[in-house]
This record gives structure tokens, C-alpha cells and sequence, in this order.
């Protein structure tokens, strides 16, 4: 099953393709969604966009239609737990004017979503534009959002601090003392300097500070 990272992965990499020639609605997702090259006014395909990202993605949508109002209402009829309000990354959502997209991310009362079939910034058709853009949407727009069902758990999250220092702290646990100094690092061992533990660790200022002190006594 598809992961967001995947689903968002897909579709942003579409950015900016464009249906031709233009008005025609030939372009790839119509081609995939029918199974033959079409074109004219009778296959918008903003719905057909979203269909491949999630299929392309590995998270196929059990509902096949070419229809947003269709697809809302099938998953009020068969899977309304996955009918939102509150729009995500990854859902569908669904606007007033007959249009849908990937929500990318959501802030407030405003959604960023990557839509097929639309028109860069806020001139020219915003449901028949004919190309993939990012667009940034108002909630008043917005009558509802699909949550289909993938892999959300296996996503990749931010490493804490203590995750960070531990992965680096293992990776110079394998490290080994560079030859050149091998004999100056024995010998400084020897002098109790260091205790000769993994050497190539990181090493605090404080435990540098103990270890320049350690030294600077030896040499007296």
C-alpha cells in the first residue's frame, strides 16, 4: 500500500503539465482513466488526475469514477467514516465549483492542494484550465474531503535530538583512529589522558575541558 510521502511525491511531480493541444482535454490521466486518447469538452479531468496520483502511488481508489460529485457520494454511502471536514494531507478535497485536488497542506481556513485541470494564479478557468498547479484555496470553497485509506504509519517523521546523537554515535563507533596518529593516541592513552573508549566519538566541551587538563598536569 502507497504512503503519503509516496501519494505527495507523485503528484507534485506533475506540476505543471499540460494538457495538448490546448482546450482539448488530451492529456495523460484521461488516457490512463479511459484506456484510449480522447479529447474534447466531454472529459474534464480533475478527478481523472487524482485517480492516477493514487493509483500511480499505490493506493488505488475503490471508487472509479470520473465525477467529484460522484466520488463524495459514494464514500457518504459505502465509507462515510472516511468523509472529512477538516481537509489533510493526502485527502481529496472537494469543491463548490465542481473541482478537486491533493491536499499538499492545510493552515487555518485556507488548503494547499495540487489540482489537474486548472489555471495558474487566480486568472483563467479554475476548473477547466487544462494544466497541474498548487493552488491555495480558502475553506468557504470547500464542501468536503475524501481521507482513502494508505499506509499513514510507515511515514517518515522528523528524528528527535537524542535520535540524531545516537544515530551519529554509532556510525563513529566503527570509525577507527586515522594511521597517521595511531602512536600519539597509544601514547596519550597511556598517559591517562583519554581512556582509550571509543575513540572516534564525539567529544563535550566539558570532557574535552578534563582531557586539556589531564594533559596540561602530565606535562608538568
Amino acid at each position: 500500500m502507497g504512503t503519503l510521502n509516496e501519494l505527495l511525491t507523485v503528484a507534485r511531480r506533475q506540476l505543471n503539465v499540460r494538457e495538448c493541444p490546448p482546450d482539448s482535454n488530451n492529456v495523460r490521466y484521461n488516457t490512463w482513466y479511459w484506456g484510449r486518447e480522447v479529447s474534447g469538452s466531454g472529459y474534464p479531468w480533475c478527478v481523472a488526475f487524482v485517480q492516477w496520483c493514487f493509483d500511480q502511488a499505490g493506493a488505488p481508489l475503490p471508487c472509479r469514477t470520473g465525477s467529484c460529485s460522484a466520488l463524495l457520494r459514494w464514500y457518504r454511502a459505502n465509507q462515510p467514516e472516511r468523509v472529512a471536514q477538516d481537509p489533510m494531507p493526502g485527502d481529496i478535497v472537494i469543491y463548490r465549483f465542481g473541482h478537486t485536488g491533493i491536499v499538499e497542506s492545510a493552515s487555518g481556513s485556507d488548503v494547499t492542494a495540487i489540482e489537474g485541470n486548472t489555471s495558474p494564479g487566480q486568472g483563467g478557468s479554475q476548473d477547466n484550465g487544462g494544466m497541474v498547479c498548487r493552488k491555495n484555496r480558502a475553506d468557504k470553497y470547500i464542501i468536503g474531503a475524501v481521507r482513502p485509506a494508505f499506509d499513514r504509519e510507515q511515514e517518515e517523521k522528523p528524528m528527535t535530538g537524542k535520535e540524531i546523537y545516537d544515530a551519529l554515535q554509532a556510525y563513529l563507533d566503527a570509525q577507527r583512529v586515522p594511521a597517521g596518529v595511531q602512536e600519539e593516541y597509544r601514547q596519550a592513552v597511556e598517559a591517562g589522558i583519554t581512556d582509550g573508549k571509543n575513540p572516534c566519538r564525539l567529544v563535550p566541551r566539558w570532557q574535552a575541558a578534563i582531557m586539556a587538563k589531564r594533559a596540561a598536569e602530565k606535562g608538568k
